[in-house]
Formats: C-alpha cells, sequence, structure tokens
C-alpha cells in the first residue's frame, strides 16, 4: 500500500512542473504572438554609439608670448570594439589573440613602443617575475582583473591570465605580449564607447600598413592625436611640470567631471595647477550600427581645445637663471653643490624666473624617470619651492625692522662689538670672531655683524621677533600656483611640538637665520621684495593671465596683497642704506661695480655638515634698481662657502633685465592644433 504522504508529494511536484511549462508558454507567446512586431522592430532598430574625441590640451607661453609648451600631431594605434573580435567565445578569443599577434609583430618590425602594463616578466632563466610598483601587482590580482589572493605568484598571475584571454599554443615570452594587450583593454574599460590606445607615436610606415590590411589588422584603427611638444625641454622644467595617463584612482575621483580611464591629466607643476584651464573639451564621434549591420561613423561634436596659460616668467631670463646658477654650482663641487634662483617682481608678485639646479629633461623624463629618482642629488627636487634652508644673515634685515619699529633701538643706537659675548653663562661669537667695534643698524647690515643682532634679540624677543618674521611671509607658503613648502620659524612652540625644549640662546641664534629657520627661496624673494617696496607682501605667482580658445579673451590675473607691514619710512631708510652698503663696500662690490645698475643686498651663510665636515651653504638676496625697487632676488649655492659667492648669479640676471628687458611686448594668441 502506497504512502499518502509520497502521493501528496508526487501531485505538487508535478503541479510545479506544469507551472513552468506554462508559464514559459505563456512568455513565448507573448514573445512570438501577441508582441511580435514590438520585439521585431527592437531587433532590427539600428544602433547609435558615442566615442568621446580627445582634446588637444591647451598651450603654455611666457609672459612675452613665447611658446614654451605647445602640440604637435601625432598617430596612435587603438582597437575599435565596433570591428575587433567580442571576447564572447573561445572562437573569438583566438581571432583577438592572432590579430593583437600581428600587431605586435608590426610593432617590433618597424621599432614601434606598445603597451606593456601588466606588471609580469619572463627573466632569462625563463621564470615568470613580478615588475613594476607594488600598487600596480595588487591591481592585477584584483576581482576586476585576475580575480587572485593577494598571495598569488608570478606563475599563478601568468596562468590566470593565459585562461582568462584563452592564449594558447604560443611561447611565454609571446603569450604574455599578447596578454599585455588584452590586459590593457580589461584595464581601461574596452567597449564601443572606449576604444583603447595600444601604441602611441607610432611611424607613417606602420599606420600605412595598417590601412592596407584591414583583415589581418580587423578592428585596429588610426587616431590623429595632439601630443605634448617643448621648444625646449630644459627651461623651466620644475615649474612646467608633466603629463600622463590618469591612474585607477584619479579616474575614480574625476569620472563624474567627464574623465576617461584613457584620458591625460597634469601630474606635476603647471600642467597640474591649471588643469581645468588647460584640458580643453572633449569632442564626439557618433557610431551608428545599421539594421543590416552597416557601420557609419560621424564627428557630432567638435574637440575644443584648452586654454592658453600665459605665465610670469620671462623665457631668455629663465634660461640665463639656469645656466648662470648651473655655473656657479658646478665651480663650487661639480659633483656635490646644488642651488636655487628666484627673481620676482617687487610690485605685482609675478615670478620673472625660478631655477634649481640640478635640474632635468621633460623630453625624457619618463623615460629616464628611475635613473632620475635614484639620483643622489635629487634633479626632481624643485629647490627654489621645496627645498628649506636655514637663511644665516639674509634673515638680519628683517630682525632690523622689527627692532626699529618696536623702538628697542634707533638709527643711532651702538651696540660695541668685541668679537664675543656671553649670555646666560652661553658664549656667542661674531662672524670668525672678528671685533667690528661700535655698529649701528646700517653698519651692523654692511659687516653682518651677529653680535649687534644678539643685542636686538635680547632687547626684541623671539615673540615680537617672529611677529615681523612672519609678516614678510618666512614659514609659510607664497601662494605660487605648483607645490612648495612652508618652512618655519624658529619659536618655542615649533620646538615644542618637535618634542625639544627652547633655550634662552636660541632666541639670539633665531636672529642670525640659525636656530630652526627654515624658508624657500621664494620666500626669501618674497621677503626681500616686501622690504624694497616699503611693506607690502604680494603673494608669489607663475600664472599672469589666461587666453580663451574658444573666445580669445584674456583674463589677467590680477595682483593680490598678501599682507602689509607697517613701517616707518625712517626703518626704511636705515635699512636700505644698510643694504646698499652691503653691495658698495661688503663681499659683493666687486661683482655689483662691475653692472650699471644700483643694488641694495645682504648676504648670508649657514653650516652644514657633509660627510661629517662643517661647510656653509651662501644666501643672497637683492633688489633693484636701489633708489626704485622693481625686481628682487634671492639665490641659494649649497656649499658655496658664503653669499658673495652667489653675486654672479644676480649681477648677470639683474644686468640682462636692464639691458634687454622686453616686458613692454604684448601676449600673442599662439597658434593651435586640434585632433
Amino acid at each position: 500500500m502506497k504512502s499518502k504522504y509520497k502521493s501528496s508529494r508526487s501531485i505538487i511536484a508535478l503541479i510545479l512542473v506544469l507551472a513552468v511549462v506554462f508559464g514559459f508558454a505563456a512568455d513565448l507567446y507573448m514573445i512570438q504572438i501577441r508582441d511580435n512586431e514590438y520585439y521585431s522592430e527592437l531587433n532590427n532598430t539600428e544602433k547609435k554609439y558615442v566615442v568621446p574625441i580627445e582634446a588637444a590640451r591647451g598651450e603654455i607661453v611666457d609672459r612675452n608670448g613665447n611658446a614654451l609648451v605647445t602640440n604637435r600631431q601625432g598617430n596612435s594605434v587603438i582597437l575599435n570594439a565596433v570591428y575587433f573580435p567580442a571576447a564572447d567565445t573561445t572562437e573569438n578569443n583566438r581571432k583577438r589573440n592572432e590579430i593583437i599577434y600581428n600587431l605586435i609583430k608590426l610593432f617590433e618590425a618597424n621599432k614601434e613602443k606598445y603597451a606593456n602594463n601588466l606588471p609580469l616578466k619572463v627573466d632569462k632563466k625563463g621564470n615568470i617575475k613580478f615588475k613594476g610598483k607594488k600598487e600596480d601587482i595588487a591591481a592585477m590580482k584584483s576581482a576586476d582583473m585576475l580575480n587572485l589572493q593577494p598571495y598569488a605568484t608570478a606563475q599563478n598571475c601568468f596562468d590566470a591570465m593565459l585562461e582568462k584571454y584563452e592564449i594558447e599554443g604560443y611561447d611565454d615570452k609571446t603569450a604574455l605580449k599578447i596578454g599585455n594587450i588584452r590586459y590593457e583593454l580589461t584595464r581601461l574599460l574596452f567597449s564601443y564607447e572606449n576604444p583603447v590606445t595600444i601604441a602611441d607615436d607610432v611611424s607613417d610606415k606602420t599606420i600605412a600598413k595598417i590601412k592596407e590590411d584591414k583583415e589581418t589588422y580587423l578592428g585596429a584603427d588610426v587616431s590623429v592625436v595632439a601630443y605634448r611638444e617643448y621648444v625646449d625641454s630644459t627651461v623651466a622644467p620644475h615649474i612646467l611640470g608633466t603629463v600622463r595617463k590618469i591612474n585607477a584612482e584619479e579616474y575614480s575621483e574625476l569620472k563624474d567631471d567627464g574623465y576617461k580611464i584613457t584620458d591625460q591629466i597634469g601630474e606635476s607643476g603647471i600642467e597640474r595647477a591649471m588643469e581645468s584651464e588647460l584640458r580643453g573639451t572633449a569632442g564626439e564621434l557618433t557610431i551608428t550600427v545599421g539594421r543590416d549591420g552597416t557601420i557609419t561613423e560621424e564627428v557630432t561634436k567638435k574637440p575644443v581645445q584648452g586654454n592658453t596659460v600665459v605665465l610670469t616668467i620671462d623665457r631668455d631670463l629663465q634660461i640665463l637663471a639656469q645656466n648662470k646658477l648651473k655655473d656657479v654650482c658646478n665651480s663650487v663641487s661639480i659633483l656635490s653643490s646644488a642651488g636655487a634662483v628666484v627673481v620676482e617682481d617687487c610690485n605685482s608678485g609675478d615670478v620673472l624666473a625660478a631655477a634649481s639646479y640640478p635640474t632635468f629633461d621633460l623630453k625624457d623624463y619618463y623615460d629616464k624617470y628611475d635613473e632620475l629618482a635614484s639620483n643622489p642629488r635629487n634633479p626632481l627636487w624643485s629647490r627654489f619651492a621645496l627645498g628649506t634652508y636655514a637663511p644665516g644673515s639674509t634673515f638680519k634685515p628683517v630682525v632690523a625692522c622689527a627692532s626699529l619699529e618696536e623702538g628697542v633701538i634707533s638709527d643711532d643706537t651702538i651696540f660695541t662689538c668685541t668679537g664675543n659675548m656671553t649670555y646666560r653663562k652661553q658664549e656667542f661669537k661674531c662672524l670668525h670672531g672678528k671685533a667690528h667695534g661700535g655698529e649701528n643698524v646700517k653698519t651692523a647690515l654692511k659687516d653682518s655683524c651677529n653680535l649687534f643682532f644678539y643685542n636686538c634679540a635680547m632687547r626684541l624677543g623671539i615673540g615680537k621677533m617672529d611677529e615681523y618674521a612672519n609678516a614678510f611671509g618666512l614659514g609659510e607658503k607664497t601662494g605660487v600656483e605648483i607645490a612648495e613648502a612652508s618652512g618655519m620659524l624658529a619659536s618655542p612652540e615649533n620646538r615644542e611640538k618637535a618634542g625639544g625644549i627652547w633655550n634662552a640662546g636660541d632666541t639670539l641664534q633665531a636672529a642670525i637665520g640659525q636656530s630652526d629657520n627654515l624658508f624657500t627661496p621664494l620666500q626669501l624673494a618674497n621677503y626681500c621684495s616686501t622690504v624694497a617696496n616699503g611693506g607690502t607682501r604680494y603673494e608669489m605667482h607663475f600664472v599672469k593671465s589666461i587666453i580663451s580658445a574658444s573666445t580669445g579673451s584674456v583674463n589677467e590675473n590680477s595682483k593680490t596683497v598678501a599682507d602689509t607691514v607697517d613701517l616707518s619710512q625712517s626703518t626704511l631708510d636705515a635699512v636700505h642704506q644698510g643694504m646698499r652698503l652691503v653691495a658698495t663696500q661688503g663681499g659683493p662690490y666687486l661683482v655689483f661695480n662691475q653692472i650699471d645698475t644700483k643694488v641694495a643686498c645682504k648676504t648670508g651663510t649657514s653650516e652644514v655638515k657633509v660627510n661629517g665636515a662643517k661647510r656653509n651653504n651662501g644666501f643672497l638676496i637683492t633688489y633693484a634698481p636701489y633708489d626704485k625697487p622693481e625686481i628682487a632676488v634671492s639665490s641659494v649655492v649649497e656649499l658655496a662657502g658664503s653669499g658673495s659667492e652667489t653675486a654672479e648669479i644676480t649681477a648677470q640676471i639683474i644686468d640682462y633685465w636692464y639691458q634687454n628687458n622686453t616686458d613692454a611686448k604684448t601676449n600673442q594668441k599662439v597658434g593651435t592644433i586640434l585632433p
């Protein structure tokens, strides 16, 4: 006798099967009979895909319209998903790999560089190894790529790549080359709307071969691209900066702003700071796939080149500053000296030139990056913006201004320098232990008398000293568009933050530019400008104006006052006269006497240790003309011994500016290239 329970379960199962069958039948009826016309129409409707057309980046010119960064037209090879086999079957994957291998053979025969971002390599022994950065290896193992555990070996990754892309029948080296291109397509989200570049800046010979043999290179196409071109790739590299492909993190942050994973982006310098102006507006190519499979392409929106950025720098002055800085640094020590020089318009904050040495060439920056990054002399480091130095005696004019304004001295106050003094049981010496005798503020600036400024510091105190130094912009960013360091003012608060203890003697050391004082050459130039113009500190800037690519209109970057130091005329007269004495009777007078323009300046040295030996860095701040200041120059040469050794750089800069000044030229709109 059958169980009632088993019988009931059979009936329920039968009912469920019948329900499923009737459900499918109902769907089939609706699709093929009731809604037949709708689905037929949908299946036969033409399809449209919108592909972005890259816009050329805006150009960068100097203050006189001389081109610094432009564009040139070149060809890149792309893969277009509309024509390229889909990756939906083993047969199509095989076709993809065959086409890619054909392209690789063509590229290598014509010595073209092609995509090589897969962080795997075959070593000399035939073993699969990782290459590149840790983050790139981690990205390769991620769920979006090869979907492997973090501990997967290089061989595990290689095997997963072969399986994912169905790469069969090739030796390991060839399979890895094909895998590189396949990986690039995955990494850059290859689709109908997103063609992917697999080779940049290829020769006409390669382009002709691809165009004449569409079947062998099915899906490969040519894109006319605007490549960054430098009129002289050695000019102002730390200012101009670099451009590269956007990375995954940046894309995630910027995709809502219209960026594509294949876009380029400014990496550093002005290229990065002015990205929104330089970027341009992408165009649109509409690809239509008709009902019969016919494919048509139409440019439905033209790309608009980015705006032209006009810099404050003078190209020829920049070249002079770079060359002279190099000469002086190499004359000090061709193996270990380095330095920086900055030229500023005292009355606007315009940076007229800014050089750092050692330097690099933008043309081969990426090809030689590893070599540059590992160079112990740090050529990639922008010493004028990121280098911080103890300023030595160039700090003394601010102490003089503060002491005079606060009334702790007058311009008639005399302190007697005996070469050394004792304060709180600690001995302090003048420069080289020299006894200067009676010194007032003017002669103390000329002779760089430490004891005079020790006496000022004891009466002034660190609080007031820092208050004035801060107003002059020392120890804070200047406002330039590119990356810069803040530096640091010596103070009890900053010492305590660093875990140290402030001693009374530190106030005296701070007054002569030692202790914890660390400033950039940009700050020193801005401070000198503020002293020169009577107390108005302007924000420094590299961008003079923007020229619209679409309208030609010019948007000027107006000068901005960052702070005002309230200085009496008597204070200004005393400090200016003291700095003038440095130029006419101090260490640099032999150099400055050879130029026609009258200048005022202050030298400085700061002690550093190199391989255990004591050496001095040399500093000089200068403004000109003395009677009506227009420009300020700051310079530092590491290991120079004294600030006077940098005077040759400053003298040639000032002589050039007043003999060959082209500042009267109007901005010119330069030629443009549209892709």
